[in-house]
C-alpha cells in the first residue's frame, strides 16, 4: 500500500519517454552517508538512456552529504552548476 503511494510522485518511476523535461544537472558524492549517491546515478542512467541529451550528472568520489570535502571542491562543484547554467540557460 505504501508502496503505490510513494510510486506515484516518484520521479523516477514517472519520467516519460518523449516528454518535454529542462535540462537537468545530478551532482552527488560517492561518499554521502545519508543519501546514497545510487538514486542520481539511476536518475541521470535512465534520462540518458531515454535519450534527454541535456542531463548531466557529477559525482564526486570524496565529500559527504554537502557533495565536497574541501574548498577546492566547493569551488569547481559551484564552477560546474554555473557552467551547466550558462550552457543551458543562455
Amino acid at each position: 500500500m505504501q508502496w503505490a503511494f510513494i510510486k506515484s510522485f516518484s520521479p523516477y518511476h514517472n519520467i516519460k519517454r518523449d516528454s518535454r523535461y529542462p535540462p537537468v544537472l545530478f551532482y552527488t558524492a560517492t561518499s554521502d552517508d545519508r543519501v546514497g549517491p545510487v538514486q542520481a546515478r539511476k536518475m541521470a542512467a535512465k534520462m540518458q538512456d531515454m535519450g534527454y541529451r541535456n542531463t548531466w550528472f557529477f559525482e564526486n568520489i570524496e565529500g559527504g552529504h554537502g557533495g565536497s570535502a574541501d574548498y577546492r571542491q566547493t569551488a569547481f562543484r559551484y564552477a560546474l552548476t554555473y557552467e551547466f547554467l550558462w550552457n543551458e540557460l543562455k
